[in-house]
C-alpha cells in the first residue's frame, strides 16, 4: 500500500514532491540567531545628515539602527534620508548645508518593527515581504540591539538548507555559470 502524494503522513514510499519539499522543511526550522548578523553598525539621534551620508557611501547599507546606551531609539533609512529634502507647498526650500546640520533623531522612524534571536525565518520572511523592508532589528528580550537580519541572510538560508537536502538526495544543486568576457560568443545555426 502506497500514500497518496497529497498525503501529510509519511507513507512507505516517497514522493518527487516529498524529496522537493524536504528540502524547504530544513528553512522551516532555522531561527534568526543562526543567520543574523552579530555586528552592527548603529548610529545616535545625534550624528548629522552629513555623517550619516557618509556612512551609506562607505557601507553600502540601506539603513542603520539608531542605538543610545544599548537601547534602539529607532532606524533611520536611505528614505529617511531623502525624505528631509522632500518639499511641499507649505515648506519654504531650505539651505542644503541647513538640512545636511540636521540629526537623525529628527528623521529617523521611531516606530520600529523588530524581531528576537527565537524567531523563525519563516516570520522574518513573512515581515519583510509585508512591510517591504530590506532589514529587521534583532532585540534581545531586555530590548538591547544584539544583531540585524537582512534579506541576505534569509536568501542565504534558503540556499543553505535547500542545497544540504539536494545533495542528501544525490541531486547537488547547479549553478549557471556566467559567460566571461573570454568565452567565445555561442554559435547559432542557420
Amino acid at each position: 500500500m502506497t500514500e497518496s502524494p497529497k498525503s501529510s503522513q509519511p507513507g512507505p514510499m516517497a514522493t518527487p514532491l516529498d524529496e522537493k519539499a524536504g528540502a524547504l522543511y530544513r528553512f522551516l526550522g532555522c531561527a534568526v540567531d543562526q543567520y543574523m548578523t552579530r555586528a552592527v553598525i548603529s548610529v545616535t539621534g545625534a550624528v548629522t545628515l552629513v555623517e550619516l551620508e557618509a556612512l551609506f557611501e562607505r557601507y553600502d547599507f540601506n539603513s542603520f539602527p539608531v542605538v543610545e546606551e544599548g537601547g534602539i531609539l529607532g532606524i533611520v533609512t536611505k528614505f529617511d534620508f531623502l525624505r528631509a529634502f522632500t518639499f511641499t507647498t507649505g515648506q519654504m526650500v531650505p539651505h542644503y548645508d541647513e538640512l545636511m546640520r540636521r540629526q537623525v533623531a529628527d528623521v529617523m522612524t521611531k516606530a520600529v518593527t523588530h524581531v528576537e534571536p527565537q524567531t523563525p525565518l519563516t516570520r522574518v520572511l513573512e515581515l519583510m515581504v509585508s512591510f517591504a523592508t530590506r532589514s529587521l532589528p534583532v532585540l534581545s528580550l531586555e530590548h538591547k540591539l544584539v544583531g540585524i537580519i537582512s534579506r541576505e541572510d534569509v536568501m542565504r538560508a534558503l540556499r543553505e538548507t535547500t542545497q544540504c537536502a539536494r545533495i542528501e538526495a544525490g541531486n547537488p544543486p547547479t549553478v549557471a555559470r556566467p559567460a566571461s568576457r573570454k568565452d567565445p560568443p555561442p554559435t547559432t545555426s542557420r
